[in-house]
C-alpha cells in the first residue's frame, strides 16, 4: 500500500507504511498499546484507489502509540484599550505519538448485513 488518510481528531491525515504522526490525544490508552483507526478516507496502491463515501466499509488500519506528551506553550494575550486590562494565558496542546508499521493488509471489520425494512405507505381517502 503507497499512502492512506485516515480521519481522527476531526482532522484528515496522510499515512504511509512505517510513518510516525503526533496526532491530538487519545484517551484512555498506553504507550505501547495498538490503537485501530476505522474511519479510513482512501486508499492507495499503486493505480487502485479505493475512495470511501464518507469512509471504507470494513477497512480500518492499526498503530502503536508510542508516547503521550505535552505540545509547545503558546501565549495568548488580551488587550482592552483605555482601561489598562492586559491578561496573558498559556497553552500547552496534548499531544500522542503514534507509528504505522505495516499498511500492507487493512484489517478488516465484520460488516453486518443490513436488513431491509419495508414499509407500505397507507393511504386513507378522506372527504
Amino acid at each position: 500500500m503507497d499512502f492512506a488518510i485516515i480521519k481522527t481528531g476531526g482532522k484528515q491525515y496522510k499515512i504511509t507504511p512505517d510513518s510516525k504522526l503526533v496526532i491530538e490525544k487519545i484517551d484512555n490508552v498506553k504507550p505501547g498499546e495498538k490503537i485501530i483507526f476505522d474511519q479510513v478516507l482512501l486508499v492507495a496502491s499503486g493505480e487502485d484507489v479505493k475512495i470511501g463515501n464518507p469512509y471504507l466499509e470494513g477497512v480500518s488500519i492499526e498503530a502503536i502509540l508510542e508516547e503521550n506528551f505535552k505540545g509547545e506553550k503558546i501565549r495568548v494575550s488580551r488587550f482592552r484599550a483605555k482601561s489598562r486590562h492586559r491578561r496573558t494565558i498559556g497553552h500547552r496542546q496534548q499531544l500522542t505519538k503514534v507509528s504505522f508499521a505495516n499498511l500492507e493488509k487493512p484489517a478488516k471489520k465484520e460488516v453486518k448485513e443490513k436488513k431491509e425494512i419495508k414499509t407500505e405507505k397507507k393511504t386513507s381517502a378522506k372527504k
